[in-house]
């Protein structure tokens, strides 16, 4: 049809490792842009309690997005954050909430348990629907990204400058396969189950 133009869409390939070559699970990854639907995210995540321990560790969720906090253990917990992005409380309770958390900030929030110092997990909140978490091999892939040029954000838990995002300018279809070295503070890491 004379006047309808196709957008082209590329997918990008990311590869996170620390400095010394080791790759880096539960990066997240995502684009800025103003080709990109920055609409407020919906359906509903969830981030349970099991053993002790948050289940993800890492959970990256698009701004307006609810978050559900389910207590799978046998004792009580009392989630919290007090980070600028989102701060709330869920008191000692069993099952799940009533209500989930709405995640309405771009950032990252820190959670905790009043109970169980030991319990900590991140939600990093993006204002882009281009996002995704590395997996066990460092590799996050983000798919038909439509062609244009982008920021791209990468973020770690255990960065040695706390709460810095690494941050580089793209061009679709040119940079499709990256590789991103971060500076890691490897006493930060979290072993995962």
């Amino acid at each position: 049809m004379f006047g309808l133009m196709h957008a082209k869409a590329s997918d990008l390939q990311v590869e996170v490792t620390d400095t010394n070559g080791q790759k880096l699970a539960d990066a997240v990854v995502y684009l800025e842009g103003q080709k990109l639907n920055q609409s407020a995210g919906s359906g509903l995540i969830q981030i349970s309690q099991k053993g002790k321990k948050f289940h993800p560790l890492v959970t990256v969720v698009q701004k307006g997005t609810n978050v559900n906090f389910p207590n799978k253990d046998s004792v009580r917990h009392h989630v919290y954050s007090f980070s600028p992005t989102k701060k709330f409380e869920l008191k000692l309770y069993s099952g799940v909430p009533a209500t989930p958390v709405l995640f309405d900030k771009p950032g990252t929030a820190v959670l905790g348990c009043n109970i169980h110092d030991t319990m900590l997990a991140y939600v990093h909140v993006v204002d882009s629907s281009y996002f995704e978490k590395t997996d066990t091999l460092g590799i996050a892939n983000l798919q038909a990204v439509p062609d244009g040029d982008y920021q791209l954000k990468v973020w770690h838990y255990a960065l040695k400058k706390e709460n810095e995002i690494y941050t580089q300018t793209i061009s679709l279809p040119e940079s499709r396969k990256l590789m991103i070295k971060l500076d890691i503070n490897p006493s930060l890491l979290v072993g995962q189950p």
